[in-house]
């Protein structure tokens, strides 16, 4: 069945379960092979990417007049550290195909004409996603100066590989989706899922949710980098609720126009 035929059978766009299930699946799928591919041509950015990474723990030593260094512990740990950093390059490099795919599989409960919005949707969302990734990237020297230095300084400092790039990768990419969180709570609106004066009513749990996260991501002791990265992300709630309540206002009154022009009550906001 066409898509144009399934249309004309059902103008409203609804699925049922099973045919949510399989469209979850068939988002899934390319959002997987996108990543894979963005694997795949990202295997020659893996040794430069690991020396900028380490660069933080080398630094520390010179500065401190101490000896850091990072050391493989395992047999296959050099292996794994190599795939993982390719893997997490790869879902950057992709993240306008996954992300477009999160929002395809919303698509088929907005209007045909509000289908547009997805250029906007991918528009925001993804020099969002890579400038919360930059964010962790400028952040970590920070924060790995600010750890090492609770280490005596006649200490020898080691770091495992695999310890200090699954803390590095988890800092950025978690950034990274906290960026985004905004897009979604605007594309939520759009789907007419949760109006602008729900996410203007929670501003107090959102700055509480923020501060709880940006304290997760950074270290205890590094209270400059938690308020560095807790300002933009703020900022950015408050205009996704601002963008929420301008669509609502032009929905508002695009239904009024339409109410008037039937002769019939405009339905409530």
């Amino acid at each position: 069945m066409t898509d144009r035929t399934a249309r004309s059978r059902n103008p409203e766009g609804r699925m049922s379960l099973g045919q949510h299930l399989v469209e979850l699946r068939k988002r899934l799928t390319r959002a997987a092979l996108a990543v894979l591919l963005g694997t795949i041509a990202s295997f020659w950015l893996v040794a430069p990417v690991w020396e900028s990474l380490s660069a933080p723990v080398l630094a520390v030593g010179l500065a401190d007049d101490r000896e850091t260094a990072i050391q493989y512990t395992r047999v296959t740990e050099a292996f794994d550290t190599t795939m993982l950093i390719a893997i997490t390059l790869g879902i950057v490099m992709s993240s306008p195909i996954w992300l477009y795919q999160l929002w395809a599989f919303i698509v088929p409960a907005l209007h045909r004409t509000e289908k547009r919005y997805a250029i906007g949707f991918i528009g925001a969302a993804v020099p969002l996603f890579l400038a919360g990734c930059a964010a962790g990237w400028f952040l970590l020297p920070n924060i790995v100066t600010i750890m090492a230095s609770f280490a005596a300084a006649d200490t020898f400092t080691l770091f495992t590989a695999q310890g200090y790039l699954d803390f590095s990768l988890k800092l950025i990419l978690a950034i990274g989706v906290g960026f985004v969180l905004p897009v979604v709570l605007v594309m939520l609106n759009f789907a007419r899922v949760m109006s602008a004066s729900t996410i203007i009513r929670g501003w107090r749990w959102a700055i509480l949710a923020i501060t709880a996260f940006t304290a997760i991501a950074t270290p205890a002791a590094d209270v400059l980098s938690m308020i560095l990265l807790a300002l933009p992300m703020i900022g950015l709630y408050f205009l996704a609720a601002a963008i929420a309540a301008l669509h609502d206002k032009r929905v508002a009154k695009r239904e009024s126009a339409l109410a008037a022009e039937y002769g019939i009550d405009a339905a409530p906001a």
